[in-house]
């Protein structure tokens, strides 16, 4: 059987990031993708239009739903907008006995605000604690520690002060840094460096929704943790590779780029 993997966040209306591209990344992966939605938006390759939450009554229910019948062998979460949401899901992945990847959307790819000020503490406080992967860029790492990242030394600085917030693993992407796409992945005593090449393709909505995506996909596929970021690595540098225009705007990466590689 497939093992199944939940995602938890928003709706992307252009396809390219949020849920749509998290169960884009599960099929590719070879996992069942389920979801519970916990905001829609109007969102296009040029931007966020607008957001509406759901009520947290309805995401409850969704994940119960979800989780008492079928069962998961991973959560991801993503976009969850208000202090409301980021309690009752940081309440959820306490009580579920499986390994979550914690995504801190905070900021789109064209710079909307995609979390309100007053739930960073629950953020931080809550949700961070739940996670056993987090995975923030460096915006996120600011909004979220205070910590400004400059160059690759200072990822280690990034990343302690993240594990400050309980997380069992931190992935901080470095991919707003120049040169190579540098991230670290630490838990405190051990550190991975995963470098990849830079490519010359400014096609990349959905990068860190994809990417929490697949190591939620490769966790629940039984791999550990730093196998697990290091095969989504290489999955999401792919399909950055393939990624097509779409709009006017920034485009989406190609989820389905490994699919149609063949046999290796």
């Amino acid at each position: 059987m497939k093992p199944n993997v939940l995602t938890v966040a928003g709706s992307d209306s252009g396809g390219g990031a949020g849920i749509q591209a998290d169960l884009k990344t599960m099929l590719a992966l070879g996992v069942h993708g389920m979801s519970v939605v916990t905001a829609v938006t109007a969102q296009n390759s040029l931007g966020v239009q607008g957001a509406w939450e759901l009520p947290a009554e309805a995401v409850r229910a969704q994940y119960r739903s979800v989780v008492d019948d079928i069962g998961v062998q991973a959560v991801k979460t993503g976009m969850l907008a208000s202090a409301e949401l980021v309690e009752t899901v940081a309440e959820l992945l306490a009580g579920t006995d499986a390994p979550a990847v914690v995504d801190p959307v905070g900021i789109s790819k064209h710079g909307d605000s995609l979390l309100a000020d007053s739930a960073l503490d629950a953020v931080r406080t809550k949700l961070l604690p739940m996670a056993t992967v987090a995975t923030p860029n460096l915006d996120e790492v600011a909004q979220l520690t205070g910590v400004r990242v400059g160059t690759e030394e200072q990822l280690r600085e990034a990343a302690a002060a993240v594990l400050a917030y309980g997380p069992r693993w931190v992935l901080v992407k470095g991919g707003h840094l120049s040169g190579d796409a540098v991230d670290l992945l630490s838990d405190g005593t051990e550190e991975h460096w995963l470098r990849a090449p830079r490519y010359d393709n400014r096609h990349t909505h959905g990068t860190g929704c994809t990417l929490a995506s697949a190591i939620a996909s490769e966790l629940a596929r039984g791999r550990s943790v730093p196998e697990a970021v290091t095969a989504a690595k290489e999955y999401v540098t792919g399909a950055i590779a393939a990624g097509f225009a779409l709009g006017g705007g920034i485009g989406p990466v190609d989820h389905g780029w490994a699919l149609r590689r063949g046999p290796s």
